[in-house]
């Protein structure tokens, strides 16, 4: 075996663990949608048996926006609920946190705007 038939099989490898991760990906998205019903999700899966690639890119671009809407929805939810749970285990509460604001904001440290900023932070 030589370097170029080497280069050749990586390739080959790559393009393998791609078309791997696409399908998974899209198997994913279809039990997760859930605008499809149950029947779309049988349709879709047996397409992507019988035909992979096309029903696969063929997904991507019919419903690639709501993949991304879907995963967007997802890590914002992540987001909220590991920023709670710090919250939650630091201890501070929104109340806490106002309350050190308006200290910070009488001794003159900070500004009415940045005052009314970090309480709206607080709030969110």
């Amino acid at each position: 075996m030589n370097i170029w038939e080497f280069f050749v099989w990586i390739f080959w490898v790559y393009v393998l663990i791609a078309c791997i991760w696409i399908f998974i990906t899209v198997v994913i998205d279809i039990f997760r949608d859930p605008s499809l019903n149950g029947w779309g999700k049988a349709l879709w899966l047996i397409f992507l048996v019988f035909l992979p690639f096309l029903a696969a890119f063929i997904y991507l671009i019919a419903r690639g926006r709501g993949m991304t809407e879907r995963r967007i929805a997802e890590s914002k939810q992540a987001q909220e609920q590991a920023n709670a749970y710090i919250r939650e285990v630091a201890g501070t509460s929104p109340t806490s946190e106002i309350e050190s604001a308006k200290k910070l904001l009488d001794s003159g440290a900070i500004t009415q705007a940045e005052f009314d900023a970090l309480k709206a932070k607080a709030l969110a």
